[in-house]
């Protein structure tokens, strides 16, 4: 689609007439009609608010004349999975799992390619080959190419570092020192835990991205514990293998 047509489907999807959208972006009906007629194109500055408003990406508004991808992870990019900054606007750069509300998530290309693998792995392509592919894919993309300009071991690691001692400090029972934590993707980790009333509840989110690891109990059995966290919570649990009978441990606001 051209820009006219994408600009008058969302306007009328979202409710809009044209003096309300010329309102919201700060332009007059008759800037508006123009887009629409095709006579003119926004500009810079007017594209981020009507990206914002409808939470599309310019490359959607602008009829998508890119094949965007993920320039942590080469993902290809669709509206749904674009990161944001902090105020909401997309950042078009990345998915929301590589960036998520203004920091990098990852700064290992290993530690990304093993999250990678878990996900992209299939009957048709096996671990080796997704890992294969990725060890030579990564290294061309624009955020491995600029890591140490983009801070990779600056704020992020000093996060986590301040993590894993809020995490050690709690001093579980049976449960290793936390050495590491690495990404996570939610709809991985995000099980299902059970009540004492009977009902049972999630406390994640499947499209966010965590830290986290897993670690084998000193008390030795089948359990495992499990670790997720980030800027506003710690969650410890346990369970067995492939996550089967869940136990939450702590769940703590930080």
């Amino acid at each position: 689609m051209e820009t006219k047509e994408v600009i008058l489907g969302l306007r009328t999807k979202n409710g809009l007439s044209q003096d309300e959208l010329a309102e919201k972006v700060f332009v007059t009906r008759q800037a508006v009609s123009r887009w629409e007629n095709g006579e003119t194109v926004p500009n810079t500055e007017t594209l981020k608010l009507l990206s914002k408003l409808f939470d599309v990406s310019i490359n959607t508004l602008l009829g998508s004349p890119q094949n965007l991808i993920c320039q942590c992870c080469g993902m290809p990019l669709e509206d749904a999975i674009i990161s944001k900054e902090k105020d909401g606007v997309l950042n078009e750069h990345y998915c929301k799992w590589c960036y998520a509300d203004g920091e990098y998530m990852y700064s290992d290309m290993d530690d990304l390619i093993e999250v990678c693998v878990k996900n992209m792995a299939s009957e048709e392509h096996t671990e080796e080959e997704v890992r294969s592919y990725l060890k030579a894919t990564l290294p061309k993309l624009d955020y491995w190419k600029r890591y140490e300009e983009l801070g990779g071991n600056g704020a992020f690691e000093e996060f986590k570092k301040q993590l894993i001692d809020e995490i050690n400090a709690l001093n579980i029972e049976g449960m290793p020192k936390v050495e590491k934590l690495n990404a996570l993707v939610g709809s991985y980790v995000n099980l299902e835990y059970r009540l004492p009333n009977g009902r049972t509840v999630k406390y994640l989110d499947d499209n966010a991205t965590y830290l986290g690891n897993e670690l084998e109990c000193e008390f030795g059995g089948n359990r495992c514990f499990g670790i997720v966290a980030n800027m506003d919570f710690i969650l410890i649990c346990t369970y067995e293998e492939n996550g089967e009978n869940p136990e939450l441990v702590i769940y703590k606001k930080r």
